[in-house]
């Protein structure tokens, strides 16, 4: 049995409780018009932007951003501080590469997934399976590590079991996630956004208060670990790393599925605008923040990685419960299992998505067939629960490191997605041809060199998927018939 207090868990009781009661409002209040699938997996395209600026935040940022990746400075230093920085542009490549467009052509199709839009502009139903199976599986592999992360800190800090931290947030996900669709999705991304921030700050009061403040921090890493204050990192932070972790967390992350459909679903030009400004300060000063504050624990946690069960996902854990009160405990631990929740819950929506609305519904569509509404709203709500619960029991026996399992989903999505998308919405020699090879030869390109360690020059695998798939996509559409110039109309309209 655990020495922690069960006061030391009101806070985090009380974080989950509110989450479902926003969930619940959310889907109540639901907009009227456009139908239950409009509303259920995108809310009926009426965010404005602060909410659309936070959600799209806690999507992007999951718990290996809260525990992996302040690791990953604990052990490295200011160098993957420097690295992390690169964060700051993820909301407004986002916005300002996809985001109009995408809106735009979505509004003008009636789309409601990024399938749809998808389907509609390489006029392939192969094209869209291919991109829902590939978007569930990788999807799958995330949910995955956030359950584990979130699991796996609940235990370090409380001293409870990791099932029961899995079953306490994991359950309630589901459920307000279940209950809620995009839009309560949306507005409890929101509320796991602020919860971050509180976590990141309460955390910070910690860290700095055991450490002596700052300075004294400071002094004792320069003196102890010079190496840590160098950009390099006395070699462990080569240009070649920060060159490819730039690619695969900062100037490919506009291409995540997880996050193009927020971009579909806000109310207007100028909450588009609002959302990209708020949320690259804000996303900014979050993951720069958090990262850094691995660094500083380095100044508190003196000891080598084997007194912290050598693995870096143990710092934060032990970061909070060194430096923190339970009282402040039971508060600083909501901001990582809300990044937990947020980036599961989009992505249980999602996928969810992809097999009601681009599978099932379009088939029966092209039978001339129609699902009664009551029977869609039941599917869709069923089909959330399950693909939530399988994840679930996937997640009991833990596999280790999640932020590489995080880092390996992130780089699928991004090979698999980005010249689809990019070539879809910008290029109109795109066709068909182009987009399956891209999508298919660049996600198994990616998935064998990263089962067989095979890299280029010492450079993440990201650098040959992304570049065999940029191949392929204009390869396979030089080589083959261009789309149908009637299909082009709504993505390429003629002055």
């Amino acid at each position: 049995m655990s020495n922690f207090p069960l006061a030391g868990l009101l806070p985090v009781s009380l974080f989950l409780v509110v989450a479902l009661v926003v969930a619940f409002v959310a889907r109540r209040q639901s907009a009227k018009g456009g139908g239950f699938v409009s509303e259920y997996f995108l809310g009926s395209r009426s965010l404005g932007p602060f909410v659309l600026a936070m959600t799209t935040i806690a999507t992007y940022g999951s718990v290996s951003s809260f525990v992996g990746g302040p690791g990953q400075a604990w052990s490295i230093g200011w160098g993957w501080v420097y690295m992390a920085t690169v964060q700051v542009t993820a909301l407004f490549l986002l916005y300002g590469i996809l985001g109009k467009k995408m809106a735009l052509i979505s509004r003008k199709l009636g789309a409601v997934t990024v399938i749809d839009v998808i389907r509609q502009r390489f006029q392939s139903n192969a094209l869209a399976v291919l991109f829902a199976a590939i978007m569930v599986l990788f999807f799958a592999t995330t949910m995955i590590a956030q359950f584990v992360g979130g699991a796996k800190l609940f235990e370090a800090v409380t001293g409870y079991s990791y099932f029961v931290g899995l079953a306490i947030f994991g359950i309630a996900c589901i459920l307000f996630t279940t209950i809620g669709g995009f839009r309560g999705v949306a507005f409890t991304d929101a509320l796991c956004g602020i919860a971050m921030i509180v976590g990141i700050v309460v955390l910070a009061g910690g860290i700095l208060s055991a450490g002596g403040g700052y300075t004294n921090i400071m002094d004792a890493i320069a003196t102890n670990h010079p190496q840590m204050m160098e950009p390099f990192s006395g070699g462990s932070m080569p240009l070649g790393l920060y060159f490819t972790q730039w690619l695969l967390v900062g100037v490919f992350t506009f291409c995540l599925p997880q996050s193009v459909v927020r971009t579909m679903s806000y109310k207007d030009t100028k909450s588009l605008h609002s959302a990209m400004i708020w949320g690259t300060v804000i996303c900014g000063a979050m993951m720069i923040g958090v990262t850094s504050l691995g660094v500083l624990s380095a100044g508190v946690l003196t000891g080598d990685l084997a007194q912290y069960g050598n693995s870096v996902d143990n710092i934060i854990p032990q970061a909070i419960v060194q430096t923190l009160p339970p009282w402040l405990v039971g508060v600083a631990i909501i901001g990582p299992i809300a990044a937990s929740i947020s980036t599961v819950s989009s992505l249980l929506i999602s996928s969810s998505s992809a097999i009601i609305k681009d599978l099932w519904l379009h088939h029966l569509e092209e039978k001339g067939q129609r699902a009664p509404e009551n029977t869609v709203v039941r599917a869709s709500q069923i089909v959330t629960f399950v693909i939530g619960a399988v994840v679930f029991v996937l997640s009991i026996v833990p596999p280790d490191v999640i932020w590489k399992i995080n880092m390996f989903a992130f780089g699928g999505l991004e090979t698999a997605f980005c010249w689809v998308l990019v070539g879809g919405l910008f290029w109109k020699r795109a066709n068909k041809m182009g987009a399956l090879l891209s999508m298919g030869g660049g996600v198994a390109a990616y998935c064998v060199a990263m089962a067989l360690g095979f890299k280029l020059f010492g450079l993440h695998q990201i650098t040959i998927g992304i570049t065999v798939a940029l191949v392929l996509m204009v390869v396979g559409s030089l080589a083959s018939k261009p789309t149908d110039k009637a299909a082009l109309e709504a993505f390429f309209p003629e002055d």
